[in-house]
Order: C-alpha cells, then structure tokens, then sequence
C-alpha cells in the first residue's frame, strides 16, 4: 500500500470566517517544523493490521509515538516527524508492545486506549502543543467543530489554527483529529481520506452508544 491519498477540503475557502482545510498534501514536511536537526537516531516501526488497511506506528526508543498512521510505508510518516525528533534511521519490528496492543484494544472497543500511549509532538509555534493536548481529551462518540477545538485548546478565535493543528498532527488515532468536523456537520479533511474518517466516527459513534446501554 502506498502513502496515503489527502482528501482536501472543497466545501469552504480560507477566507475570512471559514474553516479551512484540515489536510497538507502527502508527502510534505509540516510547516513551522524548523529546527537544527534530528536528536532521535533511530526510530523502530511496526505495522497492525485494521478493517481500515495497514496501520503503522513509528516510536522512539523510549516507546513514545512520534507519527503514526493509515499506510504501510514508515518513511512516508517519517517525514511528518518535528526535524528535532525525526529519527536519523528505521528499524522494523514486529510489534510494539502497549503501542501495538492499544491499536488492536481500540478496534476491539477499548476506544480509549490509544489515549493512555504516551505521544511526543513539538511545532515551531505556541498553539500546537496545547492544541494537540487538547485533542487528546476529545471523546470518543463526541465529536467537536474546529471552533469547540479552538476553545478547548484555549484560544477560541483561532479556528484556522485549530484546522491547522489538525493538519499536522503526526499521530493520527493517538492523537485523535479524525473528532473533529465542520461547524456544518461535514467532515473537513483528513489525511487518509474522508471514507476512514467517517468509519472512524461510526465506529465510535456505535461502541460508545452500546456502552452506554450497559
């Protein structure tokens, strides 16, 4: 399977009071990711099957997630990793350990397993970081608008700030972006195309309803 296809935004522009898109076109470096080089030498991947195709988990040596994602190819996320943290060299492996079993927990129901794995992010700005902590508190089963994430993350009027920090997080699912949507209810963007975005939605929207009856 090949690097995923981003499925872009067509129903707004980035005018003024529009939400953008939520996507950067596959393949690149997030903007605002400068620094002076890699600090994390080797990165060790590992790659889980899902009813969404092959899902792969880059980490540091420490086990935290540094990108993460719907493709088979470790490269293709690599390069989504902060220049600081992008690891010099990969290392296969066939399992992950907490990491691996949370993604396998999340698609057996445990929705919040993902949330438990520890996820190291870093941008050139101030609003990414609290912005991809507050994605983390998302619910699963309780989507929000960008302008909700825009105020959780503590900055209620940057809203394409808030699509932007969508747009960049590396660690799709551990850091779940796929919860938020349109102020008009459609799904904006996602890097690995609006069909699992909406599986994704689904899905939790399904287990948390059946969790609920019990």
């Amino acid at each position: 399977m090949s690097a995923p296809t981003t499925t872009p935004d067509t129903t707004g522009s980035i005018a003024s009071g529009t939400e953008p898109a939520d996507t950067e076109p596959a393949g690149t470096v997030p903007a605002g990711h400068e620094t002076n080089g890699p600090t994390t030498t080797i990165g060790i991947h590992a790659t889980v099957s899902t009813p969404n195709g092959p899902f792969t988990v880059v980490a540091d040596s420490d086990h935290n997630v540094l990108a993460s994602g719907w493709t088979d190819d470790p490269a293709y996320l690599t390069a989504l990793v902060h220049r600081a943290l992008r690891p010099g060299s990969l290392q296969p492996s066939a399992e992950l350990g907490e990491i691996t079993d949370a993604v396998s927990a999340y698609y057996a129901g445990d929705l919040a397993a993902p949330s438990r794995i520890p996820v190291v992010q870093r941008s050139g700005g101030v609003f990414l970081g609290p912005a991809w902590d507050a994605l983390r508190k998302v619910e699963a089963g309780h989507p929000v608008t960008y302008t909700r994430f825009a105020e959780l993350a503590g900055q209620p009027a940057a809203v394409r700030a808030a699509a932007a920090a969508c747009a960049r997080n590396a660690a799709a699912l551990f850091v779940p972006c796929h919860r938020v949507k349109r102020s008009d209810g459609t799904l904006g963007g996602f890097r690995y195309g609006l069909p699992t975005k909406q599986w994704l939605l689904d899905f939790e929207a399904g287990a948390s309803d059946a969790s609920d009856e019990h």
